[in-house]
């Protein structure tokens, strides 16, 4: 019987959850092969701690990996009612991941300390198919940001993106990204997260095309949330963080990886 941990990746959705799922197999400390819907960022898995990794094109291809009676982890929200229920009768354990839940790779709690040498950055997601970033360069009219280039962005695209922005960081620099931060624009949560494991101020842009699950828990935390794209307020938020407190989750973000840790008897 093998365990295995899918998460919904790819040109449309961004990394994400990937990054959720590393965070979340990195606390498990146990032998499971993640899924992933990408097989590009599958072959990259390596170089974020994970041994075994395989992409498998779309949900519906889990079940040539997987055989009956094996484990999974369920990480996204593609499966319908009555798939979902055929997943839970296929595998001997089921778990399916909310939307909302909070998982942090313990070296961003490390990275508190460190300076914070970059004022503002800007990290609009791995993902852009419709090139929105583009779309609102407006924005940052006035705020001159490092950016943080995504994963699924196209050849020319990226180039046309580092001529735009004096100072950038590549896709292999996200950590370094977090960990120099002072400020953090982001549409990304997962980065919102990141961020503020670090010490740093994270402000979370709104996109259009992604969910609201994070919208309760950010402000709980007071995360200040952007929405249209309002640039006129960034500044203000930005001289509001020295007095803001932000509640801790370090906790928190280990529950749910106990309550697999019960599930698997791992």
């Amino acid at each position: 019987m093998k365990t295995y941990y899918y998460a919904h990746t790819g040109h449309r959705i961004g990394l994400d959850r990937f990054r959720r799922a590393v965070a979340i197999l990195e606390q498990l400390e146990s032998d499971i092969t993640l899924l992933t819907s990408d097989y590009r960022i599958a072959q990259e898995a390596r170089s974020f701690g994970i041994t075994n990794s395989v992409g498998i094109d779309v949900v519906r291809n889990i079940p040539h990996i997987a055989k009956n009676g094996d484990r999974l982890i369920f990480d996204s929200d593609e499966a319908n009612p009555l798939m979902l229920e055929d997943m839970k009768q296929y595998f001997s354990t089921f778990i399916h991941v909310p939307s909302d839940t909070i998982a942090i790779q313990e070296k961003f709690f490390a990275m508190k300390e460190h300076p914070k040498d970059v004022k503002l950055s800007y990290f609009f997601g791995d993902d852009d198919y419709e090139k929105d970033l583009e779309k609102h360069f407006g924005f940052l009219e006035g705020l001159n940001p490092h950016l943080q280039l995504g994963y699924y962005y196209f050849l020319d695209y990226e180039d046309m993106l580092k001529k735009r922005f004096s100072n950038y960081f590549e896709f292999e620099e996200y950590d370094e990204m977090i960990k120099r931060s002072e400020a953090l624009l982001t549409a990304s949560p997962q980065a919102v997260l990141d961020s503020l494991a670090a010490g740093g101020y994270p402000i979370y842009v709104k996109r259009e095309d992604y969910s609201d699950d994070f919208d309760e828990l950010f402000e709980m935390l007071n995360i200040k949330i952007i929405r249209n794209y309002e640039n006129n307020q960034i500044n203000e938020i930005i001289k509001e963080k020295n007095g803001l407190n932000f509640p801790s989750f370090h906790q928190k973000s280990n529950k749910f990886t106990s309550f697999i840790k019960d599930s698997l008897n791992l």
